[in-house]
């Protein structure tokens, strides 16, 4: 088992994908234990037997025909005319357009590059330092994992068996509390460096922007109360939601702004498809990874080892911030999920923790870990937005760690937060 662990340290320290690390690793560890090791292959292909799953290939489209059919801009518009006005609102604005667009894309990496690529020069343009414009998009960025439809809840519900439904309400409040620190964060720096000069406006002229601006965006701020509407009413489950929104998204993107074209069509296909193959896989050896995992009871073992320094919800709660965390730095979310949800979700539910509350403390550690380095996605979105290297926005994202890092502590211990909406 050591040699296991290396092999999968070294794999990582090499950056080979994911998806081929958990299939090889958990293959040849079966192999050494007598075990075929076409029985990952078969757990693979287990995993991608579920209905609910379709759902994630399906947001998946429908944020990437958002992203091109013109909604991002028109989410900028609305943000800007909404908060704009004050010192820091561009910035400010970049966040809100981040929590618009959560609502839509399901995924942090399509929040941070959609809206990244219209907000950093925008804000570098009103004097913002080009490094703090990409920092604050890289972590709004996250909300597209915490605000649903998420996708890391989808796979969170069924590796647990928790209603996806449930999930993605349990995530609005964590989701618009951690969205308004990033966005007090930014106007507070702005104030301090004295950077995004004020726009004064009347009242009226605000009211006549944010009305024209509303009206522009109203039909893709329609999709989350579609989407959740439906849910909750039982016209349609979370996968036949994902559906309704692609036919929405092609109904808006194509006939009422008329931005998407045919052609602009097949490459959203094509880079949607790629987009969920890749994933998918990962999710299919994640499964495979755990069989192993479970045959060799590391479960069992990760288990007794927490509770022998946890005694307390307190003490554990804890722990498992500070696994996840450094999880979330190496590893990509939805394997780290897969992988360590059926572990750890029975051990809180030991301690008496709800199971809606531990999903929302382990997706908002995870999602943290894509604006962590050294395979922080949302990082690498970003530089290649601004062309900047990593290591430039470490300054300015520090700032921005300390206060995601604040609301992880208190989503961990004030459970309700993320069930008052549920329970």
């Amino acid at each position: 088992m050591p040699l296991i662990s290396l092999s999968f340290i070294v794999l990582l320290a090499l950056s080979v994908p994911i998806a081929v690390i958990l299939g090889s690793v958990a293959m040849w560890g079966l192999s050494n234990f007598g075990v075929p090791p076409v029985t990952v292959l078969q757990s693979a292909l287990e995993s991608l037997d579920s209905f609910s799953l379709m759902a994630v290939p399906f947001y998946i489209l429908a944020g990437n025909i958002m992203q091109s059919g013109g909604i991002a801009r028109r989410l900028v518009g609305l943000a800007n005319a909404l908060i704009g006005w004050v010192r820091g609102g561009l910035g400010a604005a970049a966040v809100l357009t981040s929590m618009f667009f959560a609502t839509i894309s399901g995924s942090s990496s399509a929040t941070a590059a959609a809206v990244g690529a219209i907000t950093i020069p925008a804000m570098e343009k009103k004097g913002y330092p080009r490094n703090f414009a990409a920092a604050t998009v890289a972590s709004a960025g996250e909300l597209g994992a915490i605000i649903p439809p998420s996708l890391p809840m989808i796979i969170y519900a069924l590796v647990t068996g928790v209603s996806v439904g449930d999930m993605f309400i349990a995530g609005i409040i964590p989701g618009v509390m951690i969205g308004l620190t990033i966005i007090l964060t930014v106007i507070v720096v702005a104030n301090i460096r004295g950077f995004d000069s004020i726009t004064p406006v009347t009242p009226r002229i605000w009211i006549r922007n944010v009305l024209t601006s509303l009206r522009d965006a109203g039909p893709a701020l329609l999709m989350p109360i579609l989407i959740l509407g439906g849910i909750y009413s039982g016209f349609f489950t979370p996968t036949e939601a994902a559906v309704v929104a692609v036919v929405y998204g092609l109904i808006v993107s194509i006939l009422l702004y008329r931005e998407l074209t045919l052609s602009m069509l097949a490459q959203v296909l094509i880079r949607s498809a790629l987009t969920s193959s890749g994933l998918l896989l990962i999710v299919a050896f994640a499964s495979g990874f755990g069989f192993f995992l479970t045959i060799m009871q590391v479960p069992q073992e990760v288990s007794r080892w927490l509770l022998s320094f946890a005694d307390s919800p307190i003490m554990f709660l804890l722990l498992v911030n500070l696994l996840l965390l450094v999880v979330g730095m190496f590893m990509e979310t939805l394997a780290a999920i897969i992988i360590l949800a059926p572990i750890l979700t029975p051990i809180a539910a030991h301690f008496g923790i709800d199971p809606l509350h531990f999903g929302m403390l382990m997706i908002v550690n995870l999602a943290t870990g894509m604006v962590t380095p050294p395979v922080g996605v949302n990082l690498f979105v970003v530089c290649e937005v601004a062309k900047l290297r990593i290591d430039q926005l470490m300054r300015p994202l520090a700032i921005f760690l300390v206060v995601l890092v604040t609301n992880i502590a208190i989503i961990s211990y004030v459970p309700i937060i993320s069930t008052i909406l549920v329970r």
